[in-house]
């Protein structure tokens, strides 16, 4: 049997629903209970395991029916399980699939590797679970992790350990990468797993073993977002790609497969100056044999705008009076919430700046205008700095 492990470690950064297949040493065993489905009205047995890998993590996985009454697994063994869904319950947890199946102390390399890790050390280590990380949310969602500024990301070398490091870290979309911004996943619920076209019309799923008429995009995002302190790249799934882009990525390709290239580009020309609070995880991952840092965007994120607080009161009756402006302008709506946009960008940008001037007791400094030049002032707002 052939696995594909993903570590309890990085559930957090799988998507609700996905099928995975996982190791880890059984740490807790509970008694078999029963619940009744609402749906059917039917009773099911359940028994809850709880697993522990060197990640220094732990996870609660639900085992059904005949599997669960017939579990007869002694504590601290090696489980490999195949065929587990994901689930956002309590930060993360894993259910047992009718069609999934588990092997006590199997003879591989990663069972060896935990077994000899547990013994040496792991029987006495404390282990964090997803669910306390989903307990300590913010207003924005997600983890509780600090907040940092992109500087700090990198001057502090997040992820560049043996350890996974998770931070907040409130920032501006400047950037969406338009090539390959999704893949073709497979349409059945829990997979989610790339497929490829065998003929047109007929597209194959190798973990399903299936074929499909279609497949559904999903996306798989490369941004590159800011702050004051300077620019960084992150990767996005499909769930944060949604939030972005206020599309589906089916819907995005439907545009670039019938030609429509102007209504596809404006799609990403909104998602632009945005600013969110994005939930990190930042690990060294091995791409074509090589080591890179990948900043991946997790869970949820939340966007800030100045209706929400993000601007003092000062600004929100300057970017009211910005919009005043630009509704009387007679400019099309489009433009207008782009320029208002931009604006309302270039006024915390602006205060940034004028901080600074008066902590340093230095004259004012240009700063680049959006209309494309620093010599004069922008015709429709005041808060740009140009001189």
């Amino acid at each position: 049997m052939r696995f594909n492990f993903t570590t309890i470690g990085d559930l957090q950064t799988v998507e609700k629903d996905t099928t995975i297949d996982t190791i880890g040493i059984l740490k807790e065993i509970t008694e078999t209970s029963q619940i009744t489905s609402k749906t059917t009205s039917k009773p099911y047995d359940k028994r809850e395991l709880t697993l522990v890998d060197n990640t220094g993590y732990s996870v609660r996985l639900t085992i059904w029916g005949n599997t669960a009454t017939t579990f007869d697994v002694p504590a601290e063994s090696v489980v490999a399980f195949k065929g587990v869904k994901v689930s956002d319950f309590g930060g993360r947890s894993l259910s047992l699939l009718s069609s999934g199946s588990m092997t006590i102390d199997p003879d591989i390399d990663e069972a060896h590797k935990l077994k000899g890790w547990y013994v040496a050390q792991g029987k006495n280590d404390k282990f964090a679970s997803h669910a306390e990380m989903g307990g300590s949310m913010s207003a924005a969602g997600g983890r509780g992790d600090p907040l940092k500024t992109i500087l700090q990301v990198k001057e502090e070398n997040l992820g560049m350990s043996e350890e996974t490091d998770y931070f907040t870290m409130k920032a501006t979309i400047i950037y969406v990468k338009q090539d390959n911004f999704s893949y073709p996943a497979c349409l059945s619920e829990t997979c989610n797993k790339k497929v490829f076209e065998n003929v047109p019309g007929e597209w194959r799923c190798e973990r399903c073993d299936k074929n499909h008429p279609k497949p559904e995009h999903r996306y798989i995002m490369s941004i590159n977002v800011s702050d004051h302190t300077g620019q960084i790249w992150l990767s996005c799934f499909d769930d944060v790609g949604q939030m972005i882009m206020g599309k589906k990525a089916d819907q995005v390709m439907e545009l670039v497969d019938s030609g429509d290239t102007a209504a596809k580009d404006n799609i990403f020309q909104n998602a632009n100056c945005q600013t969110w609070v994005f939930k990190c995880r930042a690990k060294m991952d091995n791409f074509q044999d090589q080591q890179r840092l990948v900043y991946l965007c997790i869970v949820k994120v939340a966007r800030l705008t100045w209706h929400q607080g993000a601007l003092s009161s000062i600004e929100r009756s300057s970017a009211q009076l910005l919009e005043r402006v630009l509704k009387a302008s007679g400019i099309d709506q489009a433009l207008q919430h782009s320029l208002k946009r931009r604006t309302v960008v270039d006024m915390l940008l602006t205060n940034v700046y004028s901080l600074i001037e008066q902590k340093m007791n230095r004259q004012p400094v240009s700063v680049p205008c959006v209309s494309g030049g620093v010599s004069t002032t922008h015709a429709l707002c005041r808060y740009h700095r140009c001189e």
